[in-house]
């Protein structure tokens, strides 16, 4: 059921480099509600019940869900003003988590009261066919100048300068690192975990679960409009980071009831939301033209880390409990690695040239007095 999950993040991250240079080229008002037509095509296929069809629908869903992403934060951006760009990209997130949390606490209990799941996937196919019809009325046109070059060679050189640009990389591997204890550990694990590690029943583990999308949907906007505010870009991503560590640590080997039920899950997920950031710099860090190919190389490096990492802790935790039903001890083995990822996270972050709009000013302010 793992893997199967995790086939989303494999469409997800091999459709984001087309997704962001077919914006640039294109227009997010030609390319999004395609996307949307993919992810209902998704949804109708995993409708079917049968196992291949499903696994090409799940991939479906995650290759149609990058253009979301990629074309909100496009459209928001390149309509709204740059002084403003990290709290509009949260804000894209906070919706987009929105739907997460709603996955868990509508769907999930509707689910397990007996709802039919066919009926709940021809559902959303029937709604992805709706969105794709409907954006290509609403979305605005881009006014931002779009690459002259061939179809090949325009985004073959937005693609080359992006990736030389070594705060690109930086950029993909932080949002990578901060991402996973949501993408893998809670999307993925979340309820096992609750209920084989501290004995919740399923309801209650779904409800902890989703407070951590819920988080996502706080944060997001929050990091976003304090790092607007502060006008920098790495404080922030620091100190968030720095939450989100601790709360990992707390979840693996703190006591579940020290703090409120929903508290330690919450936290975590707001935390989380300083991840946004990343969006953030690296289309601040590249020229506007190639800001669709920027969002997508750094959704690439992203969703890579969730779509190969997601089989090896599977593997993990099938080594750890070979022999018995998982238990705390197994899931600690299993997913301590996250907690060295964060860390590696941060100290990457030290190294992340400052893109805000104070940073600079105050760079610019040192190299006139040297």
């Amino acid at each position: 059921m793992a893997s199967l999950i995790g086939l989303f993040y494999y469409g997800y991250a091999f459709f984001s480099l087309p997704a962001g240079t077919m914006i640039d080229r294109l227009g997010a008002k030609a390319v999004v509600p395609a996307g949307a037509l993919l992810t209902a095509i998704g949804a109708l296929l995993f409708a079917s019940g049968d196992r291949a069809a499903a696994g090409i629908g799940r991939f479906l869903q995650g290759a149609g869900g990058v253009f979301a992403l990629v074309g909100a934060i496009s459209i928001a951006t390149s309509n709204l003003p740059p002084s403003r760009a990290a709290t509009l990209i949260g804000a894209t997130q906070m919706f987009g988590m929105s739907g997460g949390a709603a996955g868990q606490f509508l769907i999930g209990p509707l689910v397990a009261k007996g709802w039919s799941w066919q009926i709940l996937w021809l559902s959303m196919s029937a709604g992805g066919l709706m969105l794709a019809a409907g954006l290509a009325f609403v979305i605005p046109k881009d006014g931002v100048q779009k690459p002259q070059e061939g179809w090949l060679a325009g985004p073959l050189r937005g693609l080359g300068v992006v990736f030389m640009n070594p705060q690109s990389i930086l950029c993909g591997l932080i949002a990578g690192l901060l991402f996973i204890p949501t993408t893998i550990f809670d999307m993925i694990w979340g309820v096992r975990f609750l209920q084989e590690a501290h004995g919740l029943t399923y309801g209650e583990a779904v409800i902890r679960s989703a407070t951590v999308p819920l988080g996502w949907i706080i944060g997001s906007p929050l990091f976003g409009m304090l790092s607007d505010r502060l006008g920098r870009r790495k404080p922030v991503i620091i100190g968030g980071a720095t939450l989100l560590l601790g709360c990992l640590l707390w979840i693996l080997y703190g006591h579940p009831n020290y703090f409120p039920n929903y508290f330690v899950g919450l936290m975590a997920g707001v935390s989380s939301g300083a991840a946004m950031l990343t969006y953030t710099v690296i289309k601040e860090a590249n020229p506007p033209q190639y800001a669709g190919t920027a969002i997508g190389v750094v959704n690439l490096l992203n969703f890579t880390f969730s779509a190969l990492l997601g089989e090896v802790f599977v593997r993990i935790m099938k080594s750890v409990s070979a022999t018995q039903s998982p238990g705390l001890e197994h899931y600690q083995t299993t997913f301590l690695p996250l907690v060295y990822g964060v860390g590696a996270a941060i100290v990457l972050t030290v190294a992340l040239k400052e893109t805000g709009l104070a940073g600079q000013v105050s760079a610019v302010k040192t190299a006139e007095a040297a």
